[in-house]
């Protein structure tokens, strides 16, 4: 029996659109299962406090299903969603990745 494909959990800013699809692309064709946060990039996908909460707990569980993150942050950029994001994932045991480097950036 095969081994199962490694998931991989894609965290930030998702002003970051273009950057996420092809991390995504790049993943998914070396064989990785990719979990993202949702796109709300159009002003008319505005969303209301409680469902951006709502959406943030279920990007935990994502990553909880995760075998490892990968952090979109063009420019070194870490928001503070991320900045929560990438806590949980070193709490929970999850490696994390960056696909820029954190120069500059302290204590992500």
């Amino acid at each position: 029996m095969e081994a199962r494909p490694q998931i991989v959990c894609l965290c930030g800013s998702t002003r970051f659109a273009e950057q996420f699809r092809a991390v995504n692309r790049d993943l998914t064709l070396a064989g990785a299962i990719v979990v993202a946060p949702a796109e709300f990039e159009r002003a008319t996908d505005r969303i209301t406090d409680e469902q951006k909460a709502a959406l943030g707990t279920l990007h935990l569980a994502k990553i909880d299903l995760a075998d490892r993150i990968v952090v979109i942050n063009p420019g070194g950029y870490i928001g503070e969603s991320t900045r929560r994001e990438i806590r949980y994932a070193h709490q929970t045991g999850k490696p994390v990745e960056y696909t820029d480097a954190l120069d500059g950036v302290i204590n992500p």
